[in-house]
């Protein structure tokens, strides 16, 4: 390592959960010329899970900020430089390139000044990235602009192409269009099928070769219009619905839990139960709960006894307690249960659990609940807290909602939608009454977890719910 690379250190985006690949930049922290010391906050960042505070693990003085807020960015990408050694004065131009190099398609020598202001800032470790040795291909010059081989080339003197071979069979002239081109475009095999890899249309493209035919240097530039095009902005027609549209780039929380449900729709093979209870006694047990000194302060809901009642369930039927291992062919049971609850944040859905939520106490769970809900609002909750978890509960009913079809959280085996409370009329001890009535929905993975079994779960849970007493009585 040279001393300009010992001086200047550069702070890499790290990988902050499990496996993330990215992250985006929502806040810095500090700015060029700021001192920082080992272990100091220097940005927020979001991942797919969390949002994230970073802290620096050297001191010195901040050189470079590589990214914008607002910038997406690969796990392992410098984000950072900064100057450890800031009395040492200005470091060195960056040194030239090593013999041997590719020099061929290097451009014509650039006057003394713009040579000086394109080296001053690349200094080694950081400024501009070096270029690429993948060089797009160039378009051929005009017969009349090429030079001449030099004498000391290797390549033999060019040859008169042959002459085509003449068609087995007498062929008609091709058939002509409108504009007086080919209807059906003129291209070499490889040059349709670099037309077909880049998505061009080769009756769009404007062939430059002898006879009108289409090449490779057509279909780049045809290519790169496309992207032009793409990248600027287009003025809406006067028909268009100015000013009552908003487009929002996918990404963050937002983005990863939309490829995880994809992942997990097409991925598990889901099988939805649906059972509806007269949970009258449940919510009534509530509203005593709030009275006990044991839960003061603590938040009591239907919530908290639905999460207990499918933990009875758990343990009651464990075999639903595990997840699908698809590169070892194996199903992988759980002897703990880290209960995941799904929460709507201004970022978008996460499913961050309660640890050991088995192994809880009623006013242990309700305490978990608490702090798991307010920190998942105040956009708090770390990766871990959102990884590991084994059976999830989505409370769809605080939206008014009866029931519907839960997609599995990726890495378990099930989720349980809880619908809102209703008072309905309930045939109850022979008489129709009016009760409080729910329903509840069961998602399965259908590889490990077959109907039986996801039955007996779900009817565990609504007789819980129904006869609350179940809970000390089963448990």
């Amino acid at each position: 390592m040279t001393a300009v690379e010992q001086r200047f250190r550069e702070f890499k985006m790290p990988d902050v959960g499990e496996g993330l690949t990215e992250a985006e930049i929502l806040k810095w922290f500090v700015a060029p010329g700021d001192t920082v010391t080992d272990g100091q906050v220097v940005c927020e960042v979001e991942t797919a899970k969390a949002a994230v505070e970073l802290p620096i693990p050297f001191d010195g003085v901040v050189h470079e900020l590589r990214f914008d807020e607002g910038t997406t960015v690969d796990v392992g990408t410098p984000i950072i430089s900064v100057d450890t050694d800031p009395g040492a004065g200005e470091a060195a131009p960056q040194a030239a390139p090593a013999a041997g190099e590719a020099v061929a398609e290097a451009p014509a020598a650039a006057p003394e000044s713009e040579e000086k202001e394109g080296r001053q800032a690349n200094l080694v470790g950081y400024g501009a990235a070096p270029a690429s040795t993948k060089r797009r291909p160039r378009k051929p010059l005009p017969s009349a602009q090429r030079s001449a081989p030099t004498p000391s080339a290797a390549a033999p003197a060019p040859r008169a192409p042959a002459p085509a071979p003449a068609p087995a069979r007498p062929e008609a002239a091709p058939e002509l269009n409108g504009s007086g081109r080919p209807a059906r475009p003129l291209a070499k095999p490889p040059v349709r099928k670099l037309a077909k890899d880049l998505g061009i249309d080769l009756e769009t493209v404007t062939p430059s070769g002898a006879d009108g035919i289409i090449t490779r240097e057509d279909v780049h530039a045809a290519a790169e219009a496309v992207q032009a095009a793409r990248e600027t902005p287009v003025a809406a027609p006067a028909t268009a619905a100015q000013g009552r549209e908003r487009r929002v780039p996918v990404k963050g929380v937002r983005k990863a839990t939309a490829q995880a449900m994809v992942n997990s729709a097409f991925t598990a093979p889901h099988v939805t139960e649906f059972v509806t209870v007269d949970v009258t006694r449940t919510m009534k047990l509530v509203s005593e709960l709030k009275q006990d000194p044991e839960l003061a302060g603590l938040r009591v809901n239907p919530l908290l006894l639905v999460a207990k009642a499918l933990l009875v369930a758990i343990r009651r039927n464990p075999d639903i307690n595990a997840t699908w291992d698809e590169g070892n062919q194996e199903i992988v049971y759980k002897d703990y249960v880290n209960l995941g609850i799904a929460a709507a944040t201004p970022r978008g859905l996460i499913v961050p659990n309660i640890k050991d939520a088995d192994a809880k106490t009623l006013p242990e769970l309700a305490s978990a609940l608490g702090e798991l809900v307010g920190t998942a609002r105040e956009g708090r909750t770390s990766p871990a807290e959102m990884s590991g978890g084994t059976i999830t509960i989505t409370n769809v009913g605080v939206f008014g909602i009866d029931a519907g079809t839960p997609i599995i959280n990726p890495g378990e085996s099930a989720i349980l939608a809880f619908g809102a409370v209703k008072l309905q009329p309930w045939v109850h001890k022979g008489e129709v009454k009016p009760r409080q009535v729910t329903t509840l929905a069961l998602s399965f993975d259908h590889r490990l977890v077959d109907g039986e079994l996801g039955s007996k779960v779900l009817a565990d849970v609504a007789a819980v719910l129904e006869r609350p007493k179940r809970l000390i009585t089963w448990a």
